[in-house]
């Protein structure tokens, strides 16, 4: 298993830590509760270094990515984010991703830690035609997500950057105390509860995630594991790939056509989205929430009247907010107007749950 640069420290704060896309990873620290009404309610702080970073540059780069992503990277300028998902070309999706403009001949771009190598493949077949330089630099990067309601103030007493100019999925070079070198100061996070993502090389983590935690403390800061990350992104309704998008599901079906761009040039399954739109989906990603006590779990069925299967649930948590289970799951689309009546089979009984729009909270 890899370790990130930051392993230490969580051995030294009490992580618990478990094996997460080939790294030891800190799954919780107090628990998850503590942790996550933390993140809404103060701040909390994520080590997310097992996350791959690429670097997509040179000529053909805009146009490679421009190609194999869904979004329209003609709507982004130096400083600004955008996220979008990879589709593979049979309707499903390679991975969904962050693209980050630093020029026009120059993106980086952050995708999920499972997938570091088959999106590298994905994308060095597709850079046969564009030739763009690419450099794979996830084994020598860090990522720190400072995230909560607190998140500026606590960052900002460390820069010198105005990060109250940085607007959401925008981003700046900026020095924080303690480092010399420029850092990606990124406004992006999948908590819900706003904050900042900081890339940096791996010798300057410890420093950087040593800093954040003392300039937090009285503000009430505490590290967070990938527990409280599931369900702060769960009750968002952000998806995660693995369960809820994969090679098997359309970025339409995941309810992410605000991701995919239609009406741009030529893209990965254009003709096929554009025609999936136009029928109609079979099925669609939704929310529900349980009407009685209990915890809906990742491949429990999804049951309309009458008992017959018509989905299966993707995601699935208490919500420690909303005191209440909730989830996300595939459903046949005659079911997924929101108030629509399902249940989610549990240990062979039918609990009774209820459509919901999201974010939950």
């Amino acid at each position: 298993m890899k370790k990130t640069s930051l392993f230490d420290s969580h051995i030294a704060l009490g992580a618990k830590m478990i094996p997460f896309a080939g790294y030891e990873m800190p799954v919780q620290y107090s628990s998850v509760i503590e942790e996550h009404y933390a993140v809404r309610e103060r701040a909390g702080i994520f080590d997310v270094s097992h996350m791959g970073q690429f670097v997509i540059e040179k000529k053909g780069a805009k146009d490679l990515l421009q190609y194999v992503t869904s979004n329209n990277l003609d709507l982004l300028k130096d400083g600004k984010a955008q996220y979008t998902c990879m589709p593979n070309g049979r309707g499903g999706i390679v991975d969904d991703l962050i693209v980050y403009q630093m020029s026009e001949e120059k993106y980086f771009i952050v995708v999920n830690a499972s997938n570091i190598e088959k999106d590298w493949q994905h994308l060095t077949k597709h850079n046969e035609k564009y030739r763009a330089k690419m450099t794979n630099i996830s084994d020598e990067t860090s990522l720190i997500a400072l995230q909560g309601p607190l998140a500026m103030k606590i960052l900002q007493g460390l820069t010198s950057v105005n990060l109250s100019k940085i607007p959401y999925y925008h981003f700046t070079m900026g020095t924080v105390e303690g480092i010399e070198e420029d850092l990606i100061i990124s406004n992006t996070g999948y908590t819900g509860s706003g904050g900042f993502e900081i890339y940096c090389k791996n010798k300057l983590a410890t420093t950087l995630w040593n800093n954040l935690l003392k300039a937090g403390k009285n503000e009430g800061i505490i590290p967070c594991g990938l527990a409280a990350r599931d369900t702060l992104r769960l009750e968002k309704g952000f998806c995660l790939y693995g369960n809820d998008i994969d090679d098997t599901t359309s970025p339409l079906e995941a309810g992410l056509g605000w991701i995919t761009k239609l009406d741009k040039t030529s893209f990965i399954d254009k003709e096929f989205l554009t025609e999936q739109k136009k029928k109609g989906m079979q099925r669609k990603l939704v929310g529900f929430e349980m009407q009685e006590t209990a915890i809906p779990r990742k491949g429990y069925s999804i049951l309309g009247q009458g008992e017959n299967v018509i989905g299966k649930v993707t995601s699935g948590t208490m919500s420690p907010i909303k005191k209440t289970g909730l989830g996300l799951g595939y459903v046949k689309t005659a079911h997924s107007k929101p108030g629509s009546e399902i249940f989610i089979q549990i240990r062979n009984k039918n609990i009774p749950a209820k459509v919901t729009k999201t974010p939950f909270v």
